[in-house]
C-alpha cells in the first residue's frame, strides 16, 4: 500500500504532509522514522535534500473561512510534538489551498492556533510564552532565568547561562556572541537531557544581529540541529524580552529571528499571543510506502 504525500517547506523546516482522512497510516511512528531519515528517507528524485523534520498528519474538518484543520506532528524519532511553529505555518498553507479563504484555525495538542495566509507568507498565533516552572516543565519550583546548571559541570555545556521557556514546547535558550562558533552537536545534548528538564528540552542558541537575532536550534525528537525552528524563534524573542536584550521593535512589534534556513518575524506583545511569520510553500508531491520501509 502506498500513501500520497506532499512535501512542504517553511523557512528551512521541511515536512512530509499526509491527508490523514484520505490515506490512514496504521503505524505513524514507523512511517515517520523511515521517511524522515536524512540518509534514506523521502526524496524528490532530483538530488534534493533527503528526509524531513517530521510528518504532518492532517485532517481538514471545515473548508470554510476560516478553515479548520487538526494537526498531528510525528517527529523523526516517532514521538509526537505538541506544537511546531513552522509546521503550523505549512499546515495553514496546505489548508488554505483546499478551502474558501485565507484564514485557518489549527487544532494542535498545545491548543488551537489561528493562522493567516498572504501571498506565500503565513503568520500564525503561537500562544503566550511562559517561564512558569510547572508549565515548561522544570524539575524545580523556581523559574530558570539566565542561570547556570550545576549538573552540567564537566560537560561541553558547563558555564552556559540558560533561560527556560515554553512556547508550545520547552526550550532552553542560551545567548552567545556568535552562533556559528557553537559546536551544537557537542554542547546541546547535555542540556537537552539535563535532569532540570524532566520531559527534555529543545536547545536554542541566539546571537544579536542588526535587526534582531540569529538562531540555531537542536530539536528534541529530531535529536539534531534543524535548519529552522519556529517555537525556537519565539523562545528567543520571549527570552530576550524577559532579559532586557530585545532590540527596538518596529513594524508593529515584529523583530527578525534568522535560523540557517531563512528569516522569520516574531512578535511578543505585552498581552495576547506571540506571533510567527515567514514563508511556507509546497515543494513536490508523490507516494510513499505505508508500512514504514524507505
Amino acid at each position: 500500500m502506498t500513501v500520497p504525500f506532499e512535501k512542504y517547506d517553511g523557512a528551512g523546516n521541511d515536512f512530509v504532509v499526509v491527508d490523514a482522512d484520505a490515506a490512514p497510516v496504521e503505524d505513524r511512528a514507523a512511517f515517520a522514522r523511515a521517511h524522515c531519515d536524512r540518509e534514506t528517507g523521502v526524496t524528490d528524485g532530483a538530488g534534493g535534500r533527503r528526509g524531513a523534520d517530521g510528518v504532518l498528519f492532517l485532517s481538514l474538518t471545515d473548508d470554510g473561512d476560516p478553515a479548520r484543520v487538526t494537526m498531528t506532528l510525528v517527529q523523526p524519532d516517532g514521538s509526537v510534538a505538541e506544537m511546531c511553529g513552522n509546521g503550523a505555518r505549512c499546515v495553514a498553507a496546505w489548508a488554505a489551498a483546499r478551502s474558501a479563504g485565507s484564514t485557518v484555525a489549527i487544532d494542535t495538542p498545545a491548543g488551537s492556533r489561528r493562522a493567516v495566509v498572504d501571498d506565500g507568507s503565513v503568520a500564525v498565533e503561537m500562544g503566550t510564552p511562559t517561564f512558569d516552572p510547572e508549565a515548561v516543565p522544570l524539575a524545580g519550583d523556581a523559574p530558570l532565568i539566565d542561570a547556570t546548571l550545576d549538573e552540567l559541570a564537566g560537560t561541553a555545556s558547563a558555564g552556559l547561562s540558560v533561560t527556560a521557556v515554553n512556547t508550545g514546547v520547552p526550550h532552553a535558550v542560551i545567548f552567545v556572541g556568535d552562533v556559528d562558533a557553537v559546536q551544537i552537536d557537542a554542547v546541546a545534548p547535555p542540556i537537552r537531557h539535563a535532569d532540570a528538564f524532566p520531559e527534555g528540552a529543545n536547545v536554542t542558541f541566539a546571537a544579536p544581529a542588526a535587526d534582531g537575532f540569529r538562531q540555531r536550534t537542536y530539536e528534541r525528537g529530531v535529536e539534531g540541529e534543524t535548519r529552522a525552528c519556529g517555537t525556537g524563534a519565539v523562545a528567543v524573542a520571549a527570552a530576550a524580552r524577559r532579559l532586557g536584550r530585545r532590540p527596538d521593535a518596529a513594524d508593529g512589534g515584529w523583530i527578525s529571528v534568522s535560523p540557517p534556513g531563512g528569516d522569520l518575524g516574531v512578535a511578543v506583545p505585552d498581552d495576547g499571543p506571540a506571533r510567527l511569520r515567514g514563508p511556507a510553500a509546497k515543494r513536490f508531491e508523490g507516494t510513499l510506502p505505508a508500512g514504514g520501509e524507505p
